[in-house]
């Protein structure tokens, strides 16, 4: 698993209609912490992995860097 960027936080929870309280209650990450994050600030790795494991489990798919930068997009619904 490669670590999420800020962005990509931001575009994740876009796609799934999440606020910050939202991915904070489900990831037990704290609002701040998230907000901080998604402005560019640095966040431990255990931080990042536990907001992109509820970001994934939600149906977010993680892609990375290919030439034009890295996103996220949703996982097809049955």
């Amino acid at each position: 698993m490669h670590n999420m960027t800020p962005e990509q936080s931001r575009m994740a929870r876009a796609a799934l209609n999440w606020n910050l309280e939202t991915l904070a209650f489900k990831s037990g990450v704290s609002r701040n912490t998230i907000s901080r994050f998604e402005a560019g600030n640095p966040a431990n790795k255990a931080t990042i992995t536990a907001m992109r494991l509820t970001l994934e489990a939600a149906g977010v798919i993680f892609i990375d860097q290919n030439g034009e930068g890295p996103g996220v997009r949703l996982k097809k619904q049955p």
